[in-house]
């Protein structure tokens, strides 16, 4: 049967359309580059700081995009996925945005235990992950992973902060060698928690520094008083405590309730770092504790850090206490805006300038280029990766976090000495609810 003219106008109409869609596509495609950012927005991680690192992460974005995007040319526009504080979940997103979303670029992940077996899968498939947040060594350790970046500290970082401290200040604060100090380390059980606690009883045995007790718990325990008594029974002078939200939550509680003492508590970042929340629960009660993490900007001097820094710093507070309307700046923002900006300001433009695209493999040679001196970021250290074949390959070496007291209605870093904004308060004073 012939075909029809009125049929024939009708196929090359729609072929036309398909052309046209197509090619409005390929330009969409052409002008951004999607990324896909991957928190909890959900779940007990949420308000942990994922939620905090995800907004750190948007500033940046939105930052280069007012910019004119990457390299004044390429906007960036990012695909969300809530992980709901699931690693199941997490899992599936990355591989939704990898396989369906067709992005090459992942960019978040606030917990540990998401980012170890998501590390693995977005490596197999050979797409770029770039972790902000987690900080489990084991993410890195012997992997040698091509295709995960992580200029954020890692675990075992902690360790030599916490020691390091009681080392350099027990004489002189406590009246007491090092070796005399007993230090209990009480961690969730996953490999954040695990790994700090290993990194401290490592870390703390090399200083000659007693390690009393170590235990694990489930970060979703229901009761942790069996902990609190063994504390007690063991009369440490100090903790160490690596831990989420409401785990920590119910922990001091249930210390205060039974009378647990103790001459100071490190906190380990995360739910430490969540200051506000903290002390709308617990009040002065936390006052003095000291917190171990990457700085939050604003604490930094901005005279120390490279030319432009402390604008940056200054941008993305003011963006951070608008868009959440917090007082309190947390670390994890920090963390968010920090890593995201290394990749979209000293990495992205490499890989299209210097590699020809913004495929994974130039991404991943623009990553092994950047070499940042200390000073040369918002947090104040520098980033530079080390390379494939070292036991830690992808992870930056030139990480640091500091130790952070909270000093009534504010933050201040008192370790290392050279950088510190204020002396110790060490031991807790006495009035102190937890105070020996």
């Amino acid at each position: 049967m012939p075909t029809s003219r009125r049929q024939l106008l009708k196929g090359s109409a729609a072929a036309a359309a398909t052309l046209s869609l197509d090619w409005t596509r390929a330009q969409a495609q052409a002008e951004n580059l999607r990324i896909g950012l991957i928190y909890d927005l959900t779940g007990p991680f949420a308000a942990g700081g994922s939620v905090a690192s995800s907004v750190g992460a948007q500033i940046a974005i939105d930052l280069v995009n007012e910019k004119g995007g990457i390299g004044g040319k390429t906007k960036i526009a990012p695909v969300s996925a809530d992980s709901q504080s699931k690693a199941d979940v997490a899992i599936n997103e990355a591989e939704r945005l990898i396989s369906q979303e067709k992005i090459d670029i992942i960019n978040g992940v606030y917990s540990s235990a998401h980012a170890v077996p998501m590390a693995a899968k977005v490596e197999q498939q050979k797409k770029i992950l770039w972790i902000t947040t987690a900080v489990s060594t084991a993410v890195f350790k012997d992997k040698n992973l091509q295709y995960v970046f992580r200029a954020q500290i890692h675990s075992d970082q902690y360790g030599q902060a916490f020691a390091g401290f009681l080392a350099e200040h027990a004489k002189a604060k406590l009246g007491m060698e090092p070796a005399d100090v007993k230090v209990a380390l009480i961690h969730e059980d996953g490999p954040y928690g695990v790994g700090v606690a290993a990194a401290d009883e490592a870390y703390a045995k090399q200083a000659g520094i007693q390690v009393a007790l170590r235990e694990g718990y489930s970060a979703s325990a229901p009761d942790l008083s069996v902990l609190v008594t063994k504390l007690k029974r063991a009369k440490v002078d100090v903790i160490s405590h690596a831990g989420y939200n409401p785990d920590i939550t119910l922990f001091l509680r249930q210390a205060r309730e039974s009378g647990l003492r103790f001459k100071m508590l490190f906190g380990a970042g995360a739910g430490y770092s969540q200051l506000d929340k903290l002390r709308t629960t617990f009040g002065a009660d936390i006052d003095n504790f000291c917190n171990i993490d990457p700085v939050p900007a604003q604490l930094l001097d901005p005279s120390k850090l490279a030319p432009g820094m402390g604008e940056l710093i200054k941008t993305m507070v003011m963006r951070y206490q608008a868009k959440t309307g917090a007082t309190d700046v947390p670390p994890h923002c920090s963390m968010g805006f920090n890593q995201t900006w290394v990749l979209l300001n000293n990495v992205l433009p490499v890989a299209k300038e210097k590699y020809g695209s913004f495929e994974p493999d130039a991404i991943r040679k623009a990553a092994l280029d950047v070499d940042i001196p200390a000073g040369g970021t918002i947090q104040g250290y520098g980033v530079k990766f080390f390379p494939p074949g070292t036991p830690l390959s992808g992870q930056n070496e030139r990480s640091t976090p500091v130790v952070m007291q909270n000093a009534g209605e504010h933050i201040s870093v008192v370790w290392p000495t050279n950088i510190r904004t204020q002396d110790p308060v060490f031991p807790l004073p006495k009035g102190s609810t937890y105070g020996a």
